[in-house]
């Protein structure tokens, strides 16, 4: 299954311009890491959007913005109503962004307790460590791409549980079960989605590589 890259185009008349969007995203994200996994996250799911038939720009949204309030808001005691992702979400809220992204958006973290609903939210949720994971697998590579990567090459730093940390096996795993899709499956699709937009995620490998 051939993934598309993403580029700008004419949104629907409910949603916010892609560019003022990744305008605010960087606004309050500083974190270069933190702005590529966002964008990595959009990728993945502008392609679950045009899989199942749906509008990319309207997914892609929720996945460029996600996690947008993290660095200012961290919400280490995991607080459902306030700092990440409430704090960003009664932003995006008044800047008229419509309900089924910011719900998708509150549904990413388990611990707010709203309901995944849509296939939307389900989305988010099962791409966003997703990504992490994949990232990581790509940056310990010699070439540093996401070109290198495949499932079997996750799959099995899934099982370290000394590789990167901080994401959640269970929130992968389960997020594919709640997305109705096979992991491996799953997890190629992703990586393609990535491999698409490799250049602007930074894993189109060093130069001369």
């Amino acid at each position: 299954m051939r993934v598309p890259s993403f580029h700008p185009v004419a949104l629907m008349s409910d949603l916010p311009s892609r560019a003022d969007a990744l305008a605010l995203m960087q606004e309050f994200t500083l974190s270069e890491s933190l702005r590529k996994h966002m964008l990595a996250v959009e990728a993945a799911m502008r392609a679950y959007a045009s899989h199942y038939g749906e509008d990319p720009e309207r997914w892609g949204l929720a996945g460029l913005m996600h996690d947008f309030d993290y660095e200012r808001y961290p919400n280490d005691a995991h607080a459902p109503d306030a700092e990440h992702p409430a704090e960003g979400v009664r932003m995006l809220r008044s800047r008229g962004y419509p309900d089924d992204v910011v719900t998708a958006i509150m549904g990413h973290a388990p611990y707010t307790g709203v309901a995944r609903a849509t296939r939307m939210a389900r989305a988010l949720f099962a791409v966003d460590e997703l990504t992490g994971l994949i990232t990581a697998t790509a940056l310990v590579k010699p070439s540093r791409s996401v070109h290198e990567v495949d499932a079997r090459s996750v799959r099995k730093k899934m099982k370290d549980k000394a590789f990167a940390r901080g994401v959640s096996r269970d929130d992968v795993v389960r997020g594919a079960e709640e997305l109705d899709v096979e992991l491996d499956t799953h997890i190629q699709f992703v990586i393609d989605a990535m491999r698409a937009n490799a250049d602007a995620i930074g894993l189109a490998g060093l130069p001369g590589g």
